[in-house]
């Protein structure tokens, strides 16, 4: 466990997900050292994922540093993913300081000061690789914040024999639905749209509409949350208000990058719907010379831009780039595969 004092390295990795790994291994490899800093755990947004959920990648649409990810399934699961890229972490001996908060960025290029809440990390070169899963799209209804509303789901079992209202029409509400009735629970869905949204997986969509024509999923469609009690969650639909009986609420709207975090490290954002954090779409080199974006923060809002597919190339780009190299072109951005 390295301890609190001053440390300095060519390059410092703030985010310890998949892409934050692949930067600092592929730093490694050029022969520059790398420390990576996560204000949580290995691969923390990973742990916060649903137990047992099914990654809708193959394994080698996942693997970083040339690793391969061996599995006993098609499509791996998400414990999988974590021992893996535990694994690989250990394997090339990463520098890693978790649970560690970085609060700013003072300097400048080649003379960096990485400042967390327990000390500091000198670095020549900054690599922001956030991700976007601790920030929830809030409702922003009066009771969010009480305590049996959530924006994370984990798991069914508590939930038998239960009213739970699910506010989403995705891949995530969608999963939830389905295990919650199967575990005994009596869900809800409430979808702001007029229907069940076309990104559901093929494989997903079909069950949960023929589980709400059956009855057993309840389904209000141009339905908004007005506010949610200790009991119940009111929404407005277009018949008019309705209460909703609720012992459980999870608000599974997605999330965001933490655009706070990136305008304390000096990091701009542009003037689109996205607010696309300011890079260099070759380089990825941000607006503060030596700093850079790697993985699905550099969508901002548009969060299924970038994933863990095509975001592991950015460490191949800013590797070389930072090494001297011949900078190689990224692959065509495509449509998300995984979660």
């Amino acid at each position: 466990m390295a301890d609190s004092s001053f440390s300095s390295f060519d390059v410092v990795v703030i985010g310890a997900g998949p892409v934050g790994l692949a930067c600092a291994i592929e730093v490694q490899r050029r022969g520059l050292t790398a420390c990576v800093v996560d204000k949580g755990a290995l691969v923390n947004s990973l742990i916060g994922y649903p137990t047992n959920m099914e990654f809708f990648s193959t394994p080698e649409l996942l693997e970083i540093g040339g690793y391969p990810m061996t599995t006993l399934h098609y499509k791996p699961l998400r414990e999988d993913a974590l021992d893996y890229y535990r694994r690989v972490a250990f394997a090339e001996q990463l520098t890693l300081r978790l649970y560690e908060r970085v609060t700013g960025l003072e300097g400048e290029v080649g003379r960096y000061e990485v400042v967390t809440e327990k000390g500091r990390l000198g670095a020549r070169y900054v690599i922001v690789a956030t991700g976007f899963y601790d920030v929830p799209n809030y409702l922003n209804v009066p009771g969010e914040e009480l305590p049996h509303v959530t924006h994370y789901y984990k798991e069914p079992y508590a939930h038998a024999d239960q009213d739970v209202v699910v506010v989403g029409a995705k891949n995530s509400s969608a999963k939830a639905a389905l295990q919650l009735l199967r575990a005994g629970a009596r869900p809800i869905l409430v979808v702001r749209g007029a229907q069940i949204s076309d990104s559901v997986k093929y494989w997903i969509r079909p069950d949960l509409l023929n589980r709400i024509k059956e009855g057993r999923i309840g389904a209000l469609f141009n339905t908004t949350v007005e506010r949610i009690t200790p009991t119940t969650v009111e929404v407005r639909t277009p018949e008019g208000l309705r209460s909703l009986p609720a012992q459980h609420v999870y608000a599974l709207t997605g999330y965001h990058p933490d655009f706070r975090f990136l305008t304390a490290l000096g990091i701009s954002c542009q003037g689109d719907a996205a607010q696309t954090p300011t890079h260099d779409a070759d380089t990825l080199e941000t607006n503060r010379p030596g700093l850079y974006l790697a993985g699905t923060v550099c969508g901002g809002l548009n969060t299924s831009r970038w994933f863990i597919e095509n975001g592991r190339y950015h460490a191949q780009v800013i590797a070389a780039r930072l090494a001297g190299e011949a900078t190689p072109a990224l692959p065509a951005v495509q449509q998300p595969i995984a979660y």
